[in-house]
């Protein structure tokens, strides 16, 4: 009989003989993978070493063990504020949507090629106009000539301006508003690309097993033969719902009142980019880098189970 030694021998020159009969798709593929490595894994790896130091990016690196996320969980009550509107925020604009990208794919995709494609712009030209979430700022504005002020005092609901942007009890929820209505970026195009590559046949057997509405066949048809895009969409919302910060330091300024629109997001930048704290800045970085993945996961199985994935 064959030694184990030798069998590990002919799959590791059976292994080599493969990439090298492969070796152009690997070439083409190196690029990706140097770019992914050097951008994405060097940098986890650089801010998880850097979680266990103090740095203020001046001195060399001091080694401090624990600290800083014993500081984090412990002594910063900064960072459960940050850290309960960031939930806060998460639960409600994540579900919200997601279900709004696939509500208004599954609508647009069943009108004709030329208002799809316009309705389609439409609907994600607020994802990638930069500040144009700004113009909130007007419609929000705290005096009598806000655009939301102006019109719910010109019907008497109000006697005098709300301060939107300055309430510790309003901003969060405006911040939300504004992050709902941007939300229809990537994830949307992905389900509209998934709505056009569903099988059509598949829509014929079903009526014949008995379907016999449209949205029986989102449930039965369309949602089974979308997962890639559902997976897609899912991760794409749920990194957009635990990062926000621009939106919020642009609208209810940095530092917001009482802290009522801070994130952990701005908590981060907060330590890193005005104090110099690289090392906390890091710890708390990597405990949202954790998180976003535990919840990530968590909604991956979830899907699997409605989704042929």
């Amino acid at each position: 009989m064959m030694s184990a030694s030798r069998k590990r021998q002919r799959r590791e020159w059976s292994l080599l003989s493969r990439i090298i009969r492969a070796r152009g798709c690997y070439a083409m593929l190196a690029p990706f993978y140097i770019l992914f490595f050097m951008f994405i894994i060097l940098p986890i790896l650089g801010a998880t070493f850097l979680s266990f130091t103090d740095f203020n990016m001046l001195e060399i690196p001091a080694f401090v063990g624990l600290e800083n996320y014993a500081r984090l969980f412990f002594d910063d009550d900064v960072f459960l504020i940050a850290a309960n509107n960031t939930f806060i925020f998460a639960v409600i604009t994540g579900p919200i949507s997601y279900f709004a990208c696939l509500i208004f794919a599954w609508l647009i995709n069943e009108l004709n090629p030329k208002l799809r494609a316009i309705l389609t712009f439409v609907f994600y030209a607020p994802s990638i106009s930069g500040m144009l979430f700004v113009m909130w700022g007007f419609i929000f504005s705290g005096d009598m000539y806000g655009y939301l002020n102006y019109f719910l005092m010109s019907l008497g609901f109000i006697n005098q301006p709300v301060q939107w942007l300055t309430n510790s009890e309003t901003v969060l929820g405006v911040v939300i508003v504004v992050q709902i209505w941007m939300s229809l970026g990537t994830s949307f195009l992905s389900f509209i690309a998934g709505l056009q590559n569903v099988d059509r046949q598949l829509y014929e057997a079903a009526a014949v097993d008995g379907v016999r509405n449209r949205l029986q066949e989102l449930l039965y048809v369309t949602l089974p033969s979308m997962g890639p895009q559902l997976l897609f969409g899912a991760v794409m919302q749920i990194g957009a719902a635990f990062s926000v910060s621009s939106i919020c330091m642009t609208l209810a300024g940095f530092p917001s009142t009482d802290n009522a629109a801070l994130t952990i997001v701005t908590h981060i930048y907060d330590y890193g980019n005005v104090r110099f704290e690289m090392g906390y800045a890091c710890a708390v970085s990597m405990v949202l880098f954790v998180l976003i993945l535990s919840v990530n996961h968590v909604i991956q199985r979830i899907i699997t189970r409605v989704a042929d994935v």
